[in-house]
């Protein structure tokens, strides 16, 4: 398992990055081909679907110009499990507008296999 900080702030650089085909490659890099990332309403499985998912939050947050996400920084990890907090911050000052908790399991060649996220209050 990679270092789990450098771990979140790359699953957070995912849905900032703006070219779509480089949002395609960082999927590739990070998620396993028969991923499944799980919301409290939705459920995503396979590379495309979470391109759809990760464009259609870019397009609705970051795209607009008003907000970032960011990780928090307290990313720790053991046995192919990784948990963080990621930020959802104003791109004028930074203020916290939204808070998340990401549960991951990474499959053997070190991608995300399963992924529960969950929101929190801000």
């Amino acid at each position: 398992m990679s270092d789990a900080t450098e771990f979140a702030s790359r699953f957070a650089a995912q849905w900032n990055e703006p070219d779509a085909e480089l949002r395609r490659a960082s999927i590739a890099e990070l998620w396993a081909k028969d991923c499944a990332h799980f919301t409290d309403t939705r459920e995503f499985r396979g590379h495309e679907a979470m391109f759809d998912r990760i464009t259609e939050a870019y397009e609705q947050f970051v795209g607009t110009g008003k907000y970032q996400f960011v990780s928090a920084g307290n990313a720790v990890g053991h046995h192919d499990g990784i948990k963080f907090n990621w930020h959802m911050v104003s791109s004028a000052d930074g203020t916290i507008a939204a808070v998340g908790f990401d549960f991951v399991v990474l499959d053997a060649d070190g991608r995300i296999g399963l992924d529960y996220q969950f929101n929190e209050p801000s």
